[in-house]
């Protein structure tokens, strides 16, 4: 096992060393000792930062990353969660390539303006309902929660 501090780590993982404190302050990882007023870590760390990237990419958030660790700091990640997200990401997909036939639609429609456009005005108020798929979306502005009103 190969000591780091916490320059090498930055340096060797891509991460800033101020994302490193962050993550050690979650207890998302944790530093072996001090070399003066440098962290050090065990190169096993490296690993679990490819493991944080890797959960984040796939769209967890840290809390959910956290709890992939048990507190000796094994990997326990839960299968169920796991298969969630693939359900999230495969609705996500869904919806991601929706838009972009729309938007590939719109490019090319030969209707004189995009409101004349039945499928692009069918995109239009898909896009401005609000479901519980789609509630973490983001916030919706105020003429979406308008125009989400007045079809009920």
């Amino acid at each position: 096992m190969t000591i780091l501090d916490i320059g090498e780590v930055a340096q060797r993982s891509g991460v800033p060393a101020s994302t490193l404190r962050y993550y050690e302050e979650r207890g998302l990882i944790a530093s072996t000792g001090r070399r003066g007023m440098r962290r050090l870590f065990d190169d096993g760390v490296l690993e679990r930062l490819a493991l944080i990237a890797l959960g984040q990419a796939a769209g967890f958030s840290l809390d959910e990353i956290a709890r992939m660790f048990a507190p000796e700091g094994q990997l326990e990640i839960d299968r169920k969660m796991l298969s969630a997200k693939a359900d999230e990401l495969d609705r996500m997909i869904h919806k991601l390539s929706m838009m972009r036939d729309g938007l590939r639609h719109a490019a090319a429609c030969p209707a004189p303006t995009h409101m004349e456009c039945q499928k692009f005005r069918r995109i239009l108020r898909l896009a401005g309902l609000k479901s519980p798929n789609n509630a973490a979306d983001g916030p919706r502005t105020l003429s979406h929660k308008r125009a989400g009103a007045k079809r009920r």
